[in-house]
């Protein structure tokens, strides 16, 4: 696909004047977990492994996400479960995530620190599942499928985060319930929920597919970790199965307390340097940006930002670019990185197709940001409120345009003054002693830490 070159473009809409920025430290109260590696092995300790026959082997489930520190919480869950005189395996627990391929769900997994040599057990990554039974959901009979791998182990047990789902709000969102029913359905499994889920809601959907999972599978429970607002983990608890639905409302509610979220509501430009599959399902976290874009559920009522511009995918998202659509704006050093086989089958799995349409498509840094200025509408740079952030996860440290500091909550504290400046089109800020920092148009950093 040819995008307008900026020679064609350029004279479409005039230059605009930048506002200026404060740099911001945004620091909310928060509580931290010193030791989530020896809490998940002290906390594998609730779960029934004791009625397990010497050397029965016990699938291990671990997604797709950037949680904090999950590479060395996987590996004390599969030496714990070692220790304790069983034979782990690593089932990758990520519906159709890494292009649903075998190979593309090991890629995911090595791009969060988990390996074979990492962890110290083999990766059993076959996309093959089960079907089991089906649920009833209102008007549906759902299929409900389970990972070959993990069922052909004598005991299954998941790791992962609890948060607020990208989709929906519920007394359950994402979390163990989550991963075992969409992350261990694999491919199938997550196309068969999420089909159920868009027309007849997804905790009921949720709610009837683990009823069937808890009945048919060796699941034993879960490790539920919850992060803080700086995105480390600041508690951690085992469920065993058949409490998911229990304990899982306590934890959300603990995760929202928690979550990452803007210093300000009402935004009318917000600028994320990168978008990807571990920092969020959609890509930028929708909670955050206020935008789920789903057939059966309201957008959040805040935060209210009226454009959004996103300058690029991760790396760790190897070019599952699923979320691009939920923006307004792109450039072309965004799609050079976008592996359409991977969103796409993201997206052809989970039916939320417009989280992977293409937004329009600007030449460079300068020329999207003159185009969303000039999209406002009696733009003026005095009033302007812009937020630029690196992703949605990390809003520790962020810009903030002159015009909406004086809304800064207390937490959030100015520690500097920024002019974003440009070199060939990109952005790049100048600092108080004069000097430009500015990267390639292919590479997806930049912003508050450029």
């Amino acid at each position: 696909m040819e995008f307008p070159d900026r020679s064609d473009v350029d004279g479409l809409i005039d230059p605009q004047p930048l506002p200026g920025f404060a740099r911001v430290r945004y620091e909310p109260e928060t509580e931290r977990l010193d030791d989530p590696v020896g809490a998940a092995r002290e906390a594998l300790g609730s779960l029934d492994l004791d009625g397990l026959p010497a050397g029965a082997t016990v699938a291990v489930g671990v997604g797709s996400r950037g949680i904090d520190r999950i590479d060395e919480v996987a590996a004390a869950v599969v030496d714990e479960v070692a220790e304790r005189g069983f034979d782990p395996v690593v089932v990758p627990a990520m519906g159709s995530h890494g292009g649903a391929t075998p190979e593309g769900q090991r890629e995911v997994l090595e791009a969060l620190g988990i390996t074979e040599e990492t962890v110290g057990a083999p990766i059993d990554a076959r996309m093959a599942a089960e079907a089991l039974a089906t649920a009833p959901v209102g008007d549906v009979d759902m299929p409900v499928y389970f990972s070959e791998a993990a069922l052909a182990a004598d005991a299954a047990l998941v790791v992962n985060r609890v948060k607020a789902h990208t989709n929906f709000t519920g007394p359950i969102e994402s979390g163990l319930a989550k991963m075992t029913v969409v992350g261990l359905g694999k491919q199938r499994g997550a196309k068969s929920f999420h089909s159920t889920a868009i027309a007849e809601g997804y905790v009921e959907t949720l709610t009837a597919a683990l009823d069937v999972i808890e009945r048919e599978t060796p699941l034993i429970g879960g490790i539920a970790l919850v992060e803080n607002f700086e995105e480390e983990v600041g508690h951690l608890a085992a469920v065993p199965a058949g409490s998911f639905l229990d304990r899982e409302p306590e934890l959300l509610e603990r995760a929202y307390e928690e979550m990452p979220t803007l210093p300000i509501d009402d935004v009318d430009l917000l600028v994320i340097d990168e978008i990807g599959k571990e920092i969020s399902g959609a890509g930028m976290d929708t909670n955050v940006i206020g935008r789920y874009r789903v057939l059966n559920a309201p957008d959040p009522e805040t935060p209210d930002i009226d454009l959004i511009y996103v300058r690029g995918l991760t790396e760790a998202t190897k070019g599952n670019g699923n979320g691009i659509g939920l923006a307004d704006l792109t450039r072309r050093a965004a799609v050079d990185q976008l592996d359409l086989k991977k969103t796409y089958a993201n997206a052809l799995t989970s039916g939320s197709l417009s989280k992977s349409k293409l937004p329009v498509v600007a030449p460079d840094d300068e020329f999207a940001l003159r185009t969303a200025l000039a999209a406002l509408g009696g733009y003026d740079p005095e009033t302007v409120r812009i937020v630029w952030v690196r992703n949605t996860q990390d809003l520790g440290e962020l810009l903030v345009s002159d015009a909406a500091v004086d809304d800064l909550p207390e937490a959030a504290t100015v520690v500097g003054r920024e002019t974003v400046g440009f070199d060939d089109g990109t952005a790049g800020f100048e600092d108080a002693a004069g000097e430009v920092d500015a990267e390639p148009a292919t590479d997806p950093s930049g912003g508050p830490d450029a």
